[in-house]
């Protein structure tokens, strides 16, 4: 039943090697360039005040080929739910073959196994070894960026990517033994895990833990890097040190802990402070906001919290599948 599977699936397999060598080759050079940049950059600024800046001339050069990289294994088990597991059983069930394959000596439950065996395998070696370069040759600017928790980051390292892939694969197999249709199978595993996806981040994974509340005080370096500051001190792209999770951020507020936005020396330094000032301007008035945080130490314990809720979906569906397949076919 392996050495059959294997036959069917191995055009598949060859294209999908060929593909996985030409990306290694490439994360391969990208990450010797990395690491020495990376290690000069730090050889550079010993026993300098210039390694802040050294290191963030350093992140931003690599960010866009890193974040590019992060969205394409993204992508990756969706990619393989969607034209490896869909037509896993889909495509015997419109050929008419599964006929044949049920009523030989092996019996469904084992065939369906044997399936889910080899092409799931093969399905977590690929993302297991995109994400293992991925994570080498990119390691250097996520530790200087500190974004390992942001969610397309988090969602494209470690070993989340395993649980999405188990989950994507074996959710487009079944989609396919439901629907009998690969077409509609494909579109319905593609359009379920990118709901699925979107939705973790926001309702699911800030509640693996209790987040932690936090008073930040904005100095005009953490005020410098906001990415939006309203009219009334709403923010946007606070980062704080240490690379925590921010889940919810309050508005600037005051040292008595009243919204700052509509105070008059805070209109006055929105008003009158050109974009370079107006840190400086902000941060006299001994600004904070109140935030809830996952902390950075939580990471690992996050990430086995989403590998293993995803692994536990693909078992759920798998034994569905398993029930399904078993009974009458025709």
């Amino acid at each position: 039943m392996i050495w059959l599977t294997w036959r069917q699936f191995r055009v598949q397999a060859l294209v999908a090697l060929g593909a996985v060598l030409l990306l290694a080759g490439y994360l391969a050079v990208l990450g010797r360039q990395v690491h020495t940049a990376h290690a000069d950059a730090l050889a550079h600024c010993a026993g300098h005040d210039t390694c802040a800046a050294l290191l963030g001339a350093f992140a931003d050069h690599y960010r866009l080929p890193t974040e590019l990289l992060g969205y394409l294994l993204l992508a990756v088990p969706g990619i393989l739910g969607a034209f490896w597991g869909a037509p896993l059983i889909a495509r015997e069930l419109e050929n008419g073959t599964h006929r044949l394959v049920w009523n030989q000596s092996v019996t469904r439950g084992r065939w369906l196994a044997a399936k889910f065996g080899v092409v799931g395998l093969l399905s977590l070696a690929v993302t297991g070894l995109f994400s293992l370069l991925l994570g080498w040759a990119t390691g250097p600017v996520t530790a200087v960026i500190g974004n390992r928790f942001e969610p397309e980051v988090f969602a494209a390292s470690g070993l989340a990517p395993l649980g999405y892939t188990a989950f994507s694969f074996v959710l487009g197999a079944t989609a396919g033994l439901f629907c009998r249709r690969t077409v509609p199978a494909m579109a319905a595993t593609l359009l379920a895990f990118t709901v699925l996806q979107v939705a973790t981040p926001a309702l699911i994974r800030p509640h693996y833990e209790t987040p932690v509340h936090v008073s930040v005080p904005l100095t005009a370096d953490l005020i410098g890097h906001l990415t939006k500051i309203g009219t009334y001190g709403d923010i946007d792209g606070l980062r704080v040190p240490g690379g925590p999770w921010l889940v919810t951020t309050t508005p600037m507020l005051d040292p008595t802990g009243n919204t700052a936005g509509h105070a008059a020396w805070f209109q006055d330094c929105m008003n009158n402070s050109s974009f370079a000032d107006l840190p400086a301007c902000l941060a006299k008035g001994n600004l904070h906001v109140d935030i809830t945080e996952q902390p950075a130490a939580r990471y690992w314990t996050f990430q086995y919290a989403e590998t293993a809720l995803f692994t536990t979906l693909a078992a759920l569906l798998a034994a569905l599948a398993t029930w399904r397949i078993r009974r009458r076919l025709t």
